[in-house]
């Protein structure tokens, strides 16, 4: 019947917390943001995702696919994100238009899809901001970010990433 409210039931419980999110902070140490004005720094027309490495153009439209010119900075996740999609359980992204931040500096924890070594250096893809890591200085469709990784990581799992060195 129409008087009846959607209602949401929890689908899965877990027997212990996860330790982290991809973009909350691994640590207490300092951390900085890019240097923008107040408001400056807006996600551009696709959004961004929260977690992984964007770019800043000269205008402060900030994209998870690199451009020219650009700079490159963290995503961390500081309640940026909205829920956009209808009865969604989560969402790691910031709308079109609206004002963020991007860190230069700091420790994160971040996602490897191939897992990660510590010491390796992090890279970031050219076209969607996730991250990579390798002892190489460089990677064909990435770009060489100035962190490190500082934590062992299995493929697919989360690991602390930092640019304190």
């Amino acid at each position: 019947p129409p008087h009846r409210r959607l209602r949401k039931f929890q689908k899965q419980v877990k027997a212990h917390q996860a330790t982290a999110v991809a973009g909350d902070f691994a640590s207490a140490n300092p951390h900085t943001a890019m240097l923008a004005g107040e408001g400056t720094l807006v996600s551009g027309a696709s959004g961004v995702n929260v977690g992984v490495f964007a770019w800043a153009n000269a205008d402060g439209i900030v994209s998870n696919k690199k451009s020219v010119g650009a700079r490159l900075g963290f995503v961390h996740r500081e309640q940026q994100a909205s829920m956009a999609d209808y009865l969604a359980e989560y969402s790691n992204t910031i709308l079109a238009g609206q004002a963020m931040t991007l860190m230069s500096g700091g420790d994160f924890w971040a996602s490897f899809a191939n897992g990660a070594v510590i010491g390796q250096n992090v890279f970031a893809n050219d076209t969607d901001g996730t991250l990579k890591s390798s002892s190489a200085t460089t990677e064909a469709g990435y770009t060489l970010t100035p962190f490190k990784v500082a934590s062992t990581a299995g493929a697919g799992e989360l690991a602390k990433i930092t640019s304190w060195e």
